[in-house]
């Protein structure tokens, strides 16, 4: 049994179009479904001919979409106590080497992202296990291991994503919210897929994009054409 839909997504759905559609025909089509109180955020899912399994075919890194995604993210920074200061005037909520490492071990996790300077990072490896499988823990291949902490902090901070495929070869990503303009979904949903098709793993075989699927957090999904 799957779950039972909302009326508002029932309502919606014959207003979504059926079979995949241009990007802007989409956003049009999302701006149609019935209005909430809060400025729903805007998703997009690409399913990918990727085999998860093999790692040369593994997708995981982070962008500045050009619009940003609508809100600000809580960052911390596993720094040298000489850029402590920078990291925290550039809007990090926590900064700091040993004690900041005790604080997360101690079961502190109340940020969305962390970033660390290469210097640093033999500490932080001991972190493995409590941020590891919450997607937290610093990585060259996701972006947050640099060597400019505030650049990095203010970046994450904006809004940058980070994304990886999951078992089944999907990205998930926020784009923006309902509220933003037509043409900035359509310039951020561009982005990041010409981003993903830019990333493509040289061992994926057939077929990259299968289906794009754009939807609100509590609306009908919409396929788009983006081959």
């Amino acid at each position: 049994m799957g779950k039972e839909r909302s009326k508002r997504y029932k309502a919606d759905l014959p207003k979504a179009p059926k079979g995949k559609v241009p990007v802007g025909d989409a956003v049009a089509a999302l701006k149609t479904f019935q209005a909430t109180k809060f400025d729903m955020t805007i998703n997009l899912v690409l399913h990918l001919g990727i085999d998860p399994k093999q790692a040369d075919q593994a997708l995981r890194g982070s962008i500045s979409l050009p619009h940003g995604i609508g809100s600000s993210k809580k960052v911390i920074a596993f720094c040298d106590e000489s850029e402590i200061e920078k990291a925290k005037a550039a809007g990090a909520i926590e900064a700091g080497n040993d004690e900041l490492i005790k604080k997360v071990q101690g079961g502190w996790t109340d940020f969305d992202v962390a970033v660390a300077t290469p210097a640093v990072m033999k500490n932080v490896s001991r972190l493995g296990r409590v941020l590891g499988p919450q997607g937290k823990m610093p990585s060259p291949k996701a972006g947050t291991v640099v060597t400019d902490v505030a650049q990095a902090v203010r970046e994450y901070s904006a809004g940058k994503i980070e994304y990886r495929n999951d078992s089944g070869g999907n990205v998930h990503v926020p784009v923006g919210k309902m509220s933003f303009a037509d043409e900035k979904l359509v310039d951020n949903i561009n982005a990041f897929v010409s981003h993903v098709k830019h990333i493509k793993p040289s061992a994926a075989k057939g077929t990259y994009i299968k289906n794009a699927v754009l939807s609100g957090a509590m609306t009908p999904g919409i396929k788009l054409d983006v081959q």
